[in-house]
């Protein structure tokens, strides 16, 4: 089995021509294209495992005329331009796997025995669309490659898709990347957050309504999956949604079609499902508070965003990519010193991608000089934080309300978080209540809990229900 190594760095290439040599392969080595084109020519190899950047060109932009030659071989790209740009390049030219710089030998080496004993003509089926400008995603890290590999294994299919991930990481600019590098992407990409929807109105929303369905019904309206025919929707906090309207997306992803509220006819959906939420859905399986099979037909695909804490080393790149974004939309141009970038990756940034963008904004607006140096950024940062925390302070003082209960309480050693729990737990229960006038349902959704479990918790804690319904 001849395999053709394309390398221009020894030292990468002998380790490569090792491990694969170990398998049972034949290698054949060469550091540029013009060698490459001439043992292409002259031999038959099973697979070729090529380098991007190439003394003499881009690997991966001469692939095509490779592919018009050698349709029926398997290509393994290489590349330590870890982007998510070069991934979908790899993607569209039709390579069977990209591997980002540093990779797992091992993890190779299996690769590419299933690329030669793969069938090469479903492998060289791969569309040569134009590819998109102005990618979102911006990432060298090895937890983001991760996530760049994914999306391009998505772009040729219409699996559904589950990104799972904290509030803040960007899930949403996987699903539009999912969309606007894919074949719907001459299509409408429509966004849903259920979370932001009442719940008397999710089913309205998603799957629109007839004139007369319900009181202020006075015209027909389209939902979200006719509105997104032909291309993606995208639902985000899906671990929100409530759970009559689970039942119904459920039945519209089995059966392939819709039905709009107070309507007769059934509609046929063409659409892509993109579906995100930053909870976990599998305590909340267990709790009765989201559907399993649910989870189970969305969970196709998943896709986990990591937080900013676990790629620290992207950090100088993205608030470079903001500080360029903050000027193109008239701001002052500014540029980060190393020191400066380093202190950055040094903070906690909770809010992960979201607070950090934020966060570059603020100090384009706000820095005296165009070079930010440490020495400078330490006030904005300290302003930053001041003000998060008169944010909290001013939502009720919570903070200070703990302190208060345990000067006051001064619970016992060993019992503090019981005692804790207990306290906050009745409180909390009351204004969920007061918030949802008493309903036990919504109240449970909300908490994210099993409406047996509210009820439970609501006897023991003495609290009535109808009591708060007859407030409303």
């Amino acid at each position: 089995m001849s395999v053709l190594l394309v390398e221009d760095d020894a030292s990468i290439a002998i380790v490569i021509t090792s491990a694969l040599e170990a398998e049972g392969f034949a290698i054949t080595h060469c550091q540029t294209i013009a060698e490459r084109d001439r043992l292409l020519a002259l031999g038959d190899y099973q697979a070729m495992v090529s380098d991007v950047m190439l003394p003499d060109g881009d690997g991966i932009e001469t692939l095509i005329q490779v592919r018009k030659s050698q349709p029926a071989m398997p290509i393994i790209i290489l590349s330590a331009q870890n982007t998510l740009d070069t991934a979908v390049r790899a993607s569209d030219t039709g390579a069977f796997e990209y591997f980002p710089k540093p990779f797992d030998l091992d993890e190779l080496a299996r690769t590419v025995r299933q690329a030669v004993g793969a069938n090469a003509a479903h492998d060289a089926l791969v569309g040569e669309g134009e590819m998109a400008d102005g990618l979102p995603l911006v990432g060298r890290s090895t937890a983001m490659q991760a996530v760049f590999r994914m999306i391009t294994r998505v772009l040729r299919n219409d699996l559904t898709v589950l990104i799972l991930g904290e509030s803040g990481t960007g899930k949403e600019l996987v699903a539009e990347a999912i969309h606007q590098l894919g074949d719907r992407r001459t299509k409408s990409f429509v966004a849903v957050n259920a979370a932001a929807i009442p719940a008397d109105l999710i089913e309205s929303e998603l799957f629109g309504h007839e004139r007369g369905a319900f009181t202020g019904a006075v015209a027909r309206q389209i939902g979200k999956f006719e509105q997104a025919a032909g291309g993606t929707l995208f639902l985000d906090e899906i671990g929100d949604m409530p759970m009559q309207a689970q039942t119904r997306l459920l039945r519209a992803l089995q059966s392939g079609k819709i039905r709009r509220v107070g309507g007769q006819q059934e509609i046929t959906l063409d659409v892509r499902i993109v579906a995100a939420t930053n909870r976990d859905l599998q305590p909340m399986i267990a709790e009765g508070a989201f559907r399993e099979d649910l989870f189970y037909r969305l969970n196709v695909v998943p896709i986990r965003m990591p937080p900013l804490r676990e790629r620290r080393e992207d950090i100088s790149a993205l608030a470079q990519h903001f500080l360029q974004l903050s000027a193109g939309e008239g701001l002052p141009r500014r540029q980060l010193t190393a020191r400066a970038a380093a202190l950055l990756a040094e903070q906690p940034w909770r809010g992960n991608v979201r607070e950090l963008k934020n966060f570059i904004y603020r100090l384009a607006l706000f820095a005296r000089e165009e070079i930010v140096d440490k020495s400078a950024l330490v006030p904005l940062l300290e302003e930053d934080r001041a003000a998060q925390q008169g944010d909290r302070n001013d939502r009720g003082g919570l903070d200070m309300a703990v302190g208060d209960w345990l000067a006051t309480t001064r619970p016992e050693s060993g019992t503090v978080y019981g005692q804790a729990m207990a306290a906050f737990e009745r409180p909390l229960f009351a204004e969920i209540l007061k918030m949802t006038g008493g309903n036990q349902l919504r109240a449970a959704q909300q908490l994210g809990i099993n409406r047996n479990t509210l009820r439970k918790r609501l006897s023991e804690l003495q609290l009535d229900p109808e009591e708060f319904g007859r407030r409303g």
